[in-house]
Formats: structure tokens, C-alpha cells, sequence
């Protein structure tokens, strides 16, 4: 009996312990807010200055979204993480290469591509967000095509290159990766290269951009303190920090997780976009309802990234499918299913808004779903038994929580 008693008194007292040691992942998983609803936003880069092709993937991808309706009547916002600028092939062949020239997303080359942008924006399908004035770090892309024929030859190559075929390193805008590991850039170059991204966004779409994409996902504190000076509110991450590129030319990433709604440089508020809808590269719908019912678990929003290499290119009728799929299953499996931009989910968390639980319960649930993801802590309560105690507290479905 005394032995039983005793075994049974250990058990928690493990638990407890196990706790203890994760207390700043648990702290965290709690203070995160959570979402009264399953919130989906489909979040696709790279669109900008293209081929003439785009403008009728645009106008595809819009005509697909418009089918659709959550249960206020709200379509689906496909956020545009937009690049504004292509380089003047013509000019820097001209200058022998001695200096970069842009061609910006406002020349007659790109018109049809900006008209299917406004277009989408004016019907409530697309949702504007800066992703940088090019994919890359200009006096990083010159110096390696100078070397580089490949490079070189993608320079001069306009005015419809595609970013995306361009070595992995040097679409990061936000880091000087022409050798590796990459080094950082000067302040002064990346305060003005802020601030002539953000005025020409301004020029363009009429405000300062209020999200912002890094390329890559890299990028540094001094970047992102100068998008906030710049009026930017919102920043996208994904989960992490990443400030460089490694000997291997992966983007170098600090331990310290980013949580939705978490502040940060000059009050700028993150998001978390971690999960793909990337049809080409087999991220399809099945994947993405996956996702859709872990974060709605979670009480966390599903930010699905996407880029518009899926609709462009050969694969493009099989991913716009996809998704037509995709929006019509995440509506049937989630009644309470709300259709949102980033910038407005990110309103809400700034302002503890409507769409924020207070529920004790709710968010008990929330957090019994997160900790479930945490990868040590969930391997030692598998092995405790306290997983299965943290699963009688996950009940989170897809109805709308109090």
C-alpha cells in the first residue's frame, strides 16, 4: 500500500518537475493570445515584376479566390508579398556592368502585372505587403555576376527575369552573402535601402506598406528597427530570427522562438507563417487542412506560404485546382472558418480585440495543444504519462470558443 501511495504521489510530483523545466516555453504557449476562430490566410511571395504571363495568373488566382465565402460573407485574402523592382538589363549593360540600375514595378513593361495587382486589391482578393525593392542585395548580385556567368547572364537578361532562378544565397536582400559565411551590411546602406523601399511602395499603392515579408526570411534587428521607423506595424517571421546565411548558405537562425502578436524593434508586431501550400513542391491541399486543424488546435492562426512560382509556371492548372480544393474543404470541415488579411489579424492582437479569447478554458486547451509541439517536452511527457493528462485538455474544435 505505502509503495502504491508513494508511486502515486511521484507521478505528479515528476510532472511538476518536468514543467518547471520547460517553464519559459509554457510561459510563452500561455501568454500567446488566442483565437476565438480558425483564421486562414493564404501568404504568396514573390509577385512584382515578371513576365507578361503573371498578369493572367493574377487574374486567375482572383477569379478562384472570388468563388469563396466564410461565414460573414468575407472572400479569401491572398496576401501579395510584393518585390518592387527588376534590374534595367539595358542600363547596366550600357555602364559595363560598373554600376546597378533598377527598373521599378511602375515601368510599362510591368503594367499589365501592377493593373491585375490594383484589380485584386479593389476586389478584397489580394492584400499588399512589402517583400523588398528587389530579392536580393544589389552590390551583392553585381560583384558575383562580374565573377559569375550564370549570374550574369540573369542580370542582363530583362526585363522579365524571375527571381526564383537565382542561386539560393543571393535572394537574400538583407545580408551580403556574395561569399559565405555572409556578412552584415553597413546600417547607413540599410536604413537607406528601407527608406527607398518603403516611399516607392508608398508612391505605388497610395500608404506606407503595413506588413513587411523579408526575402528569405532574413533579416536583422537594425532592419527591422528601420521599417518600423518607416511606419511599418507588422512584421512576418517564421518563428525564429534569422540574420545571415552559414558556411552552407543556410539562413543562420537563433534559438529563440517569435510568437503571434509578440513586440518587437520599435513596437512592430509578429506573426508566425510556419506551415506551405506549395503544390509544385508537394505541399497540396491535404497538407494544408493538416495544418488548418493543428493551428485552430492551437488557437493560433494558419499562415499558409506560398510563392507564385505554383501559378506561373508548368504546374500552374494542377496548384490553382489545389486550392480551389483546398478553400472549398477548409469551408465544409470549418463552419466558423474567418478569411482575413495580415495586417487585420495583426490588429487584433494588438488590441486584444473580439477574435481574442478570455476563456480560461479555452485557452487551457490552447496551451495543452502547444506544448504538445514543443519537441523535448513532448518526447518526456509521452513517456510520463503527462501527455495523455495534456491531451483530456486539448478540446479545441472548430466552433468559435468563448
Amino acid at each position: 500500500m505505502a509503495w502504491g501511495l508513494a508511486a502515486l504521489l511521484a507521478l505528479p510530483a515528476l510532472w511538476l518537475l518536468i514543467l518547471l523545466l520547460f517553464v519559459g516555453p509554457a510561459w510563452a504557449a500561455w501568454r500567446e493570445p488566442v483565437l476565438r476562430h480558425p483564421v486562414l490566410i493564404i501568404e504568396s511571395d514573390d509577385w512584382g515584376p515578371g513576365p507578361p504571363g503573371h498578369a493572367e495568373a493574377l487574374d486567375r488566382l482572383a477569379a478562384c479566390l472570388g468563388r469563396h465565402r466564410d461565414g460573414t460573407g468575407r472572400t479569401p485574402v491572398m496576401t501579395l508579398g510584393l518585390i518592387l523592382s527588376l534590374p534595367d538589363s539595358e542600363a547596366i549593360a550600357a555602364a559595363h556592368l560598373a554600376t546597378y540600375h533598377a527598373r521599378p514595378i511602375t515601368d510599362p513593361a510591368y503594367a499589365d502585372i501592377l493593373a491585375a495587382i490594383q484589380s485584386g486589391i479593389r476586389a478584397g482578393v489580394f492584400a499588399p505587403q512589402l517583400h523588398g525593392m528587389a530579392h536580393y542585395w544589389p552590390a551583392t548580385l553585381m560583384a558575383v555576376a562580374r565573377r559569375d556567368a550564370d549570374v550574369r547572364a540573369w542580370l542582363l537578361a530583362g526585363p522579365g527575369q524571375e527571381t526564383e532562378t537565382l542561386p539560393s544565397t543571393l535572394q537574400s536582400r538583407w545580408t551580403d552573402a556574395g561569399a559565405l559565411p555572409s556578412r552584415p551590411l553597413p546600417e547607413t546602406d540599410i536604413a537607406a535601402a528601407v527608406t527607398e523601399e518603403v516611399a516607392l511602395y508608398h508612391a505605388v499603392f497610395g500608404a506606407a506598406p503595413a506588413v513587411v515579408v523579408p526575402p528569405t526570411f532574413v533579416w536583422t534587428r537594425a532592419v527591422e528597427s528601420a521599417w518600423a521607423r518607416q511606419g511599418v506595424s507588422v512584421l512576418m517571421t517564421p518563428g525564429r530570427r534569422c540574420t545571415g546565411r552559414d558556411a552552407q548558405g543556410r539562413p543562420a537562425c537563433g534559438p529563440q522562438a517569435l510568437r503571434n502578436g509578440q513586440a518587437g524593434e520599435g513596437g512592430i508586431i509578429y506573426l508566425v507563417r510556419d506551415r506551405y501550400f506549395e503544390p509544385v513542391r508537394g505541399h497540396r491541399a491535404v497538407a494544408g487542412l493538416d495544418a488548418l486543424a493543428e493551428k485552430t488546435r492551437q488557437g493560433r492562426p494558419c499562415l499558409l506560404e506560398t510563392h507564385r512560382f505554383n501559378f506561373t509556371g508548368n504546374g500552374q492548372a494542377d496548384a490553382l485546382a489545389e486550392l480551389e480544393g483546398f478553400l472549398h474543404l477548409s469551408l465544409a470541415r470549418y463552419p466558423g472558418l474567418r478569411f482575413v488579411s495580415a495586417a487585420e489579424l495583426a490588429a487584433q492582437y494588438r488590441q486584444q480585440g473580439d477574435w481574442i479569447s478570455k476563456g480560461f478554458r479555452t485557452r487551457l486547451s490552447a496551451w495543452a495543444a502547444r506544448m504538445g509541439q514543443v519537441p523535448r517536452f513532448a518526447r518526456l511527457a509521452r513517456m510520463t504519462g503527462l501527455g495523455l493528462v495534456l491531451s483530456r485538455l486539448d478540446t479545441r474544435t472548430g466552433a468559435a470558443a468563448t
